[in-house]
This record gives structure tokens, C-alpha cells and sequence, in this order.
């Protein structure tokens, strides 16, 4: 893609002195509205090194600059100097490169050679796969493709939660109270009701949670019965957790989960030891991590078991020994801030330095909204219901509608579904919401159908016009300003992309495809497409295809899928 950016500071640059190229574009911003301009050189940074106030430098400048080829006129606005671009220039350049490039616009190759692991979703077995997943799930899962669409080698991974002290419970729970028949009829609720039981019990005679303990510490040191258990657990959840990862369209290269390195934290705590980091403290074995204002780090439990952290030391070494990873990337909830920093405290001070590869992505947390969710209390909503229920709701909608429609349960199973994805991609990751089955459900306004609709509504205009699409085209035909605002918007897809994931922000892709919907369908009605003159259709056609295109890649990398009817 031209970068109409550089192509701006490249003209700056021979009016300024001591600015470099680079500079110079961070500096450069895109005007609230198109009345002034495609871009806006600030021109305050420069009052103190030129002894002049910014509107009389941004008026210099504008004169000599005047006439330069490329930009239609440049015009000084107070301090600012503003760049018009030939629109037909923009045009060209943007949609050629949308029409070569097809699937693969707004991708590069800049992550080539490189390998990144992306952990995400995790969910724990022998508990719900609930709502609180999904986003780990689908940030993750985005992140993971951003990633790959810029020539990354990627690796996904779900870390699955198989291991620890709440294995134990669920252990004794099923000895207790468990039966074999309920458990295979209905794996995850009859196990979760076990575990709420545990804790009801454990309530009233904490030993329970002593015999939990002892139970644990049996399956790590491989007692028989212990691990048959564990393993039927593993794999009935693995079925009911493989048909929402179905729904949603998600794979992974490798389901290695805590347990998987139960084998290598002998390894790793000798690897501590050896380099002085243990202390021993009330029995337990810790890494004294208040030099750095954080809290111990305990490696090591009275009996002998091990903690999350150990098993994510193990991991973490190993992926690097495995993968020799570039960038080690956790989607994990912002609750888990501080472990974080424990974990790749204690990398550094074990003398790797490739602690720094390792990048923790917080989000914000899902509550109900009757209050937090709670596994132990059996408070929770099932991911797999919500999205069939967003699927029902979809398909009643598309029949109310009386949408001539063939297939009706593949849309509303792409629909639906897109709409929960597109709510959790939406907003900045970081922010807490309270789940709301009226906003999940609602597909009005700024939401996934919205953009699918307009991906739809692009497929029929294209499908209608029963016209090859080539770039050989008058542009002049689509420099009108809903058409040149819409091709603009087009050509920035793929700094978006970019900055997704410089700042591991899915929410920077959707917002973008959603101002690309809204100005392809403000062109859409301005203006007549199918038009006789066939020159003229053409050339709209182009535009129409481009916006198609831009629209179906970046919901392809939302995780989700573009419907060419609706």
C-alpha cells in the first residue's frame, strides 16, 4: 500500500530542518472531518527551533509547498498545515492494491521468521466452560490471527487447567457423593455439582479440605487410581469443551496443559536451587521476590506439591527449549497481574534473558448482573448456551423477517454467533462489562451483524451488476465525497492491523471494519451504482469490491465469518 503518510512527510521534509523522516510522520494526524484535509501537520513543535508562531511557519510552509505533485492543494489553518491528496491518485493506488491482493490485503511479511505462542482460552476441566471464558477465547484467538496475517509464525496454545489442589476435591467429591452413569450422561454439569458440594460440605467439616490435599498429592506421584479418575475427567471435558471451540471455529496446536509438565518442575526447582532462589519458609520453598515489591513466589507447598507457578516456569522453559519462541504471549484475565510479574521476575533472575519475550495481555472481567460469577457456588452461564441461544435468536429474527433465505441455519449459526464474538471484540479489552443477554442478543446499531449485513449487502450490488471486476477503470467516476471517504478508509486497513497488534487490541480491527461499513453504506445510498453508463458502474463496482474484500478479511480476523446473503 502507498503510504500516503510518508508521501506527506517526505514534503514537509524540504521545508523543515532538524526533524527526521520519522518524526515527522508521528506527527503528522488525520483531521477530525475532510474539510480540512487528508492529513494535518501540527506545526507547534516547531515555534521554539524556528523563533516563529506555528501560524506563521504552518503559512510558510503551505506557500512553498503549493503546487507539489500528488496533492491537490495544502492550505494552512491556524498552526496547522492540511494536505489534500489527489483523490484519483488515492483511488488507484488503494483499490489496485485491494484487487491484487485479495485475501491477504491488509497482511504483510513482516513477521517472517519469527515465531509467537499465543496461550490463550484455558479453560479449567471437570468445570464449566462459562461465559467468563470466552474472553480469553475470542482476544486470544484474534490475537493469534492478527498475528498470522502479518507473516508470523504462530503457535496456539491452550493451556488447559488439569492439574492442582481442585483435583483433589473432585476426586474425593465423586467418591463421596459421585455416580459413574450421571457423570458420563452429563460430564461437566454433573461434575460441577460435585464440586459445589465439596464446598458446601467443606463449610461444615474443613477436614475435607485436608483429605483434597492428601488426594492431590497422590495423583502427582502417580498413584493408580488417582490418575484414572483425573484422566476420565480430562477427557470428558475435552468433548463438551470441543464443541463450543466447534461453534466458535477455533482449533490449537496444542492442548499441553498444566499436567503435561508435571515431569519437568523436578527440573526447573533444581534449576532455582542451583541459582540460590529458594528459601525455605514455614515448610514451604519460596522465591523472595520483596527486593521488587512483590510478594513471595511459593514454589513449593509443606507437602511437597506444587503451585500454578511452578507448572508455568516448567512451561514457559519449555516452549522456549521447544519452539525458541520470539514472543510468548498469555491472554489471561487482569486478576492475574501480579503472577505474572512473579513468573517472568523469577525467568530474569534465573538468567534468561528472554524473560523480556514473554508479554502478559490482561482483559477485564465478565460479571452477571446479579453479581460475580462463581464456580464453587454453581453461579455461572454456560458458553455453549449462550451461543446457541444468540443461533435461536438469529434464526427467529431471519424468519420474522421473511428474508428469502435457503439456508437459514448456517446465517443465523454465522450470525449469531458473530454477534456474541463481536461484542467481546468491540471494546477495549482492558474494560470490565456485566454480561447482558438483551445487549448479546441486540443487533442494532455498531454490532457484527451490522458489518455482516453490509458484507451481504456488497456481495448482492456485485452479484446484480453481473460484471467482471477489473481495475482498469475512470477513476474520476468515484471521487465524490462518500466514494473517496470510503477508499480512504479502505487504504488505512492495514495500519490498523498493524497497530491490532502493536498493541494487542483486537478492538482496533473492529472498530475500523465498522467505520468501513458505515461508509460504505453512506455511499451506497449517495450513490446510484448500477448505473447505465457503463464506464461509470465499473468503476463503482471497484469500490464496491474493495469494500467487500476489506470487510470479509477483517471479520476473518475477528474470528469470524462474512455471509454473502442475508
Amino acid at each position: 500500500m502507498t503510504d500516503f503518510k510518508e508521501k506527506v512527510a517526505m514534503a514537509l521534509g524540504q521545508f523543515t530542518e532538524g526533524i527526521e523522516l520519522d518524526e515527522l510522520k508521528k506527527l503528522i494526524e488525520i483531521p477530525p472531518n475532510s474539510e480540512m484535509g487528508d492529513f494535518a501537520f501540527p506545526c507547534f513543535r516547531l515555534a521554539k527551533t524556528m523563533r516563529k508562531a506555528p501560524n506563521l511557519i504552518a503559512e510558510e510552509i503551505a506557500s512553498k509547498a503549493s503546487g507539489l505533485d500528488g496533492f491537490e492543494k495544502i492550505e494552512n489553518k491556524g498552526g496547522y498545515v492540511n494536505f489534500f491528496l489527489d483523490k484519483q491518485a488515492v483511488m488507484k493506488a488503494s483499490l489496485e492494491e485491494v484487487i491484487e491482493k485479495g485475501s491477504s490485503f491488509g497482511g504483510s511479511d513482516i513477521g517472517a521468521g519469527k515465531k509467537v505462542i499465543v496461550e490463550y482460552s484455558s479453560p479449567n476441566i471437570a468445570k464449566p466452560f462459562h461465559i467468563g471464558h470466552i474472553r480469553s477465547t475470542v482476544i486470544g484467538n484474534s490475537i493469534y490471527k492478527i498475528y498470522d496475517f502479518l507473516g508470523y509464525d504462530t503457535i496456539r496454545i491452550n493451556h488447559l487447567g488439569d492439574y492442582g489442589t481442585q483435583f483433589g476435591k473432585m476426586i474425593v467429591a465423586y467418591r463421596k457423593w459421585g455416580k459413574k452413569e450421571d457423570v458420563e450422561a452429563n460430564p461437566i454439569k454433573t461434575l460441577l455439582g460435585l464440586y459445589v458440594k465439596f464446598h458446601e460440605e467443606a463449610d461444615k467439616d474443613p477436614s475435607l479440605e485436608d483429605e483434597a490435599r492428601a488426594t492431590f498429592k497422590s495423583l502427582e506421584d502417580g498413584a493408580e487410581e488417582e490418575q484414572k479418575l483425573w484422566q476420565w475427567f480430562r477427557d470428558e471435558s475435552l468433548k463438551e469443551f470441543g464443541r463450543v471451540y466447534d461453534m466458535l471455529g477455533i482449533d490449537f496446536d496444542s492442548y499441553a496443559g498444566e499436567s503435561f509438565y508435571s515431569d519437568k518442575m523436578d527440573a526447573i526447582t533444581d534449576m532455582m536451587g542451583e541459582k540460590k532462589l529458594l528459601k525455605e519458609s514455614q515448610g514451604a520453598e519460596i522465591v523472595d521476590l520483596s527486593e521488587y515489591n512483590m510478594s513471595p513466589a511459593i514454589i513449593r507447598k509443606k507437602d511437597g506439591s506444587t503451585l500454578y507457578i511452578t507448572r508455568d516456569l516448567a512451561a514457559v522453559k519449555y516452549r522456549k527449549d521447544t519452539y525458541d519462541f520470539d514472543k510468548c504471549i498469555y491472554v489471561v484475565a487482569s486478576q492475574q497481574n501480579l503472577h505474572f510479574q512473579q513468573l517472568f521476575k523469577i525467568v530474569d533472575l534465573m538468567g534468561f534473558d528472554w524473560f523480556e519475550k514473554c508479554v502478559h495481555i490482561p482483559f477485564g472481567l465478565v460479571s452477571m448482573e446479579d453479581g460475580t460469577m462463581s464456580t464453587r457456588q454453581g453461579k455461572v452461564v454456560f458458553l455453549e448456551d449462550v451461543l446457541n441461544r444468540a443461533v435461536e435468536k438469529t434464526a427467529e429474527i431471519i424468519k420474522e423477517k421473511n428474508v428469502a433465505q435457503d439456508n437459514i441455519d448456517e446465517v443465523a449459526k454465522q450470525v449469531g454467533i458473530g454477534a456474541v464474538v463481536f461484542q467481546e471484540l468491540s471494546n477495549n479489552r482492558i474494560k470490565d462489562y456485566v454480561f447482558s443477554w438483551d445487549k448479546v442478543l441486540n443487533f442494532e446499531g455498531e454490532t457484527g451483524p451490522y458489518v455482516q449485513y453490509t458484507h451481504a449487502r456488497a456481495c448482492s450490488v456485485i452479484r446484480n451488476a453481473k460484471t467482471d471486476i477489473t481495475t482498469d477503470v475512470d477513476y474520476s467516476y468515484i471521487t465524490s465525497g462518500s466514494a473517496y471517504e470510503l477508499a480512504k478508509l479502505i487504504s488505512r486497513f492495514p495500519q490498523a492491523v498493524l497497530d491490532a497488534a502493536a498493541k494487542y487490541e483486537p478492538s482496533i480491527v473492529t472498530r475500523h471494519i465498522i467505520d468501513i461499513a458505515q461508509g460504505f453504506n453512506k455511499f451506497y445510498h449517495d450513490e446510484h451504482i448500477l448505473v447505465e453508463n457503463e464506464a461509470e458502474k465499473k468503476a463503482k463496482l471497484l469500490l464496491v469490491e474493495a469494500a467487500r474484500q476489506t470487510l470479509r478479511n477483517g471479520l476473518g480476523l475477528l474470528g469470524m465469518q462474512a455471509p454473502e446473503k442475508m
